[in-house]
């Protein structure tokens, strides 16, 4: 399976939807409604009650959570290649996503850290261009107003405000009137709110100030929590060795992609530590970038037998734990 996905060839993308459809046809047998999550912010609540009164089935759901979950791993996979992630394009950082997805049930689930993945997929495509774009106000613009947005949909996610710091440290010299804008950007969805909720007359200050805590995630509450983790971690520091080898072969602006994605995977853990609660929905935002590292350890290592072992170790796990494990 491997070898197939590391191939550019067209066909791989039908072939994504068979491999999805095998790891999560059980969405469709065991369809579940919405998640709701303490986290849970003004656009993701009124999207819940939108929908409410029409008492949609819960396969819709389950529907919609497999649709995002592709649509992801195929823009996901189309940013690492134009961006010239690895040597030859392939199908590999797509296949990683789908998979790494299944690992845990609930993040098959249609709930507000699944859907706010769509949009850090799109600015993180938006923050690699900030490297050689000419008109780089817009776009900083464009990256704080599309991140003011994910925070209104879920509340921890504004630890990802930092994301934005550290991209333009990275991506770009430092100005003053960038970050400004990039200030500008992200609190502009509130300013829209707060009008939108005058004018109705349903002024209240916290639809607009997030309410976060602080707290360690809970330990692993079943030995197969462990094992996703551990099937999370390993091909995680496999991939992350053979990038830093593999830095030196790598143009600059490349590397500078991999650093971005490594800091958008320490933000995405600290967000384990905001109003997560005791549940493992909002670990699913760590899997944009570990799906990355997954498929450079899939891609780089000369003997493919480690790999194609870990690959259908994790496959036959995830076929394990959504078919065979009731919940």
């Amino acid at each position: 399976m491997i070898g197939v996905f590391k191939q550019n060839n067209p066909a791989n993308a039908i072939l994504l939807l068979v491999y999805g459809l095998i790891l999560k046809l059980h969405l469709f047998l065991h369809p579940v409604g919405p998640l709701k999550l303490p986290g849970d912010h003004y656009f993701y609540n009124w999207l819940l009650e939108f929908l409410e009164p029409l008492r949609l089935p819960a396969l819709f759901f389950a529907l919609i959570s497999f649709l995002l979950v592709l649509l992801q791993a195929t823009l996901f996979n189309r940013i690492c290649n134009v961006h010239k992630m690895f040597e030859k394009q392939n199908y590999l950082p797509g296949m990683a996503y789908v998979l790494l997805t299944s690992l845990f049930v609930e993040w098959n689930q249609f709930s507000a850290p699944l859907l706010i993945n769509s949009f850090l997929i799109w600015l993180f495509y938006k923050m690699v261009n900030l490297y050689n774009t000419q008109f780089p106000g817009s776009t900083i613009f464009n990256i704080g107003l599309m991140m003011g947005v994910v925070t209104l949909i879920y509340q921890p996610a504004i630890v990802f405000v930092f994301l934005i710091v550290f991209t333009l440290y990275i991506m770009r010299a430092f100005h003053i009137r960038e970050w400004i804008i990039a200030f500008i950007g992200v609190t502009t969805p509130y300013y829209f709110l707060a009008l939108v909720l005058y004018l109705t007359n349903n002024w209240n200050i916290q639809y607009l100030l997030p309410s976060v805590s602080f707290n360690l995630p809970g330990m692993p509450s079943s030995i197969l929590v462990t094992v996703s983790i551990t099937l999370l971690m390993i091909p995680f520091i496999i991939g992350g060795y053979f990038v830093q080898n593999n830095l030196n072969k790598m143009l600059i602006q490349v590397r500078k992609n991999w650093s971005l994605l490594l800091l958008f995977l320490i933000i995405s853990v600290m967000i384990m530590m905001v109003s997560g609660g005791y549940n493992y929905v909002n670990w699913v935002l760590c899997v944009v970038p570990l799906s990355a590292f997954h498929a450079a350890a899939y891609y780089y290592p000369l003997n493919k037998t480690l790999p194609r072992v870990v690959h259908w170790i994790t496959f036959g796990y995830a076929i394990y734990i959504n078919y065979f494990i009731i919940r």
